[in-house]
């Protein structure tokens, strides 16, 4: 569950927020999205620094059950991004396999090597390329190693994008 930390800073006055506002702003369309209306207005809620117990008492129910509601909204728009990932990841016309046990310094190469048989130009350096691997696999790098299977693929813009599977 996501803890109900109140945020930083003076609490903004629920009855100020308009959540009905916010999702019509936001373009949120419920029979085109992953989230129901009731997850997309507790985000909406919660993005614009509502606790849970205020938007419960908004919305007549307990600060459990919105916090059940914010911990699956959380993991739709998780799982929603995974699914983007992977079908940019089969369309991209570079796909590198880096496998556990791989020297991030490495990397690199195999995927210059990919990008020059693909005619895709990288317009990073050798240790821009190894940081952004780095970063966007978190934890599956620890140091120089790769500790879990990564994909790192490339588009025709030379947009990299790395996944964990």
């Amino acid at each position: 569950m996501v803890a109900d930390d109140g945020g930083s800073g003076p609490d903004p006055d629920p009855d100020d927020v308009d959540a009905a506002a916010l999702l019509e702003r936001a373009g949120f369309d419920a029979d085109e999205s992953v989230l129901t209306r009731r997850q997309a207005e507790v985000l909406a809620l919660r993005e614009r620094g509502l606790r849970q117990s205020d938007i419960a008492d908004r919305l007549g129910t307990s600060r459990a059950n919105v916090s059940s509601v914010e911990a699956s909204a959380r993991d739709n728009v998780a799982s929603a991004r995974e699914t983007v990932a992977f079908a940019e990841a089969l369309s991209a016309p570079v796909r590198v396999e880096i496998e556990p046990g791989t020297d991030l310094y490495d990397a690199p190469k195999r995927v210059y090597d990919a990008c020059d048989e693909a005619g895709v130009k990288v317009n990073q350096t050798a240790p821009d390329l190894m940081k952004t691997i780095g970063d966007r696999a978190g934890d599956a790098v620890r140091g120089r190693e790769v500790r879990d299977r990564l994909f790192v693929t490339v588009d025709a813009t030379g947009t990299i994008r790395v996944r964990r599977p």
